[in-house]
């Protein structure tokens, strides 16, 4: 048997393996981070589920309620006097006119709790009033009177005083009626915010001759936010 004095000349062992263990970045999360995404994503879905809540209930309210629009007409005026005096910038007048509120709704009441009625002619306020309070109820028509009787100081300019000339050649005006109003609805027992709608009515009067005055057509007012 041959003496190795203990050399070994096999195959080379190799070394042994190192194992890592390397910290998996997905399996830890920063305590803050992780609050705030999963309060960011419970307010997400609290709005969310909100906004579809209130979705169905105003889906439900118009489909029950069926809102209509509330019509306003002026059915009538009478114009007695229109004058205007280009030395002193004083407008006399004195203009009555008719009008009717429909409203075709069959749950909704309206509260009028204010409405002032201004006289305007070619841009300029000549005239305000205030009107009396009071509740419509379903399916209803009311009646409103605005009188506009007195003088007042009025600043046309050339153009304006030249369509004046025009119109009182004529004998029929052009003016408009603006309605300011605070108002709320009525729906069963629940009552609205007061809403400010106002009301713009555009027509033409014919100045009253001798007593006798031309047919008025009658016009329909809109809506202006």
């Amino acid at each position: 048997m041959s003496n190795l004095n203990g050399a070994y000349y096999g195959p080379s062992i190799p070394p042994p393996s190192k194992s890592y263990h390397r910290h998996g970045r997905g399996s830890s999360c920063n305590p803050c981070s992780c609050l705030f995404g999963c309060l960011c994503n419970c307010i997400f879905q609290i709005i969310f589920t909100i906004l579809i809540v209130l979705g169905v209930i105003a889906l439900v309210l118009w489909l029950v309620l069926r809102p209509n629009k509330v019509k306003f007409y002026v059915t009538d005026a009478t114009l007695i006097q229109f004058d205007y005096s280009p030395t002193n910038n004083t407008l006399y007048y004195d203009l009555a006119l008719n009008m009717t509120i429909r409203n075709p709704n069959k749950r909704i009441g309206i509260y009028y709790d204010s409405i002032e009625a201004r006289g305007m002619y070619q841009g300029q306020r000549f005239a305000s009033q205030n009107l009396e309070r009071f509740y419509q109820g379903h399916k209803n028509t009311s009646y409103l009177h605005p009188v506009f009787k007195g003088q007042n100081l009025v600043l046309l300019g050339d153009r304006e005083k030249t369509n004046y000339n025009n119109e009182k050649n004529l004998g029929i005006y052009e003016m408009e009626m603006k309605l300011y109003m605070r108002i709320r609805l009525k729906i069963g027992w629940i009552k609205t915010h007061k809403i400010k709608p106002k009301i713009e009515c555009d027509f033409k009067v014919p100045l009253e001759v001798n007593g006798r005055s031309v047919n008025f057509e009658e016009t329909r007012c809109h809506l202006d936010w």
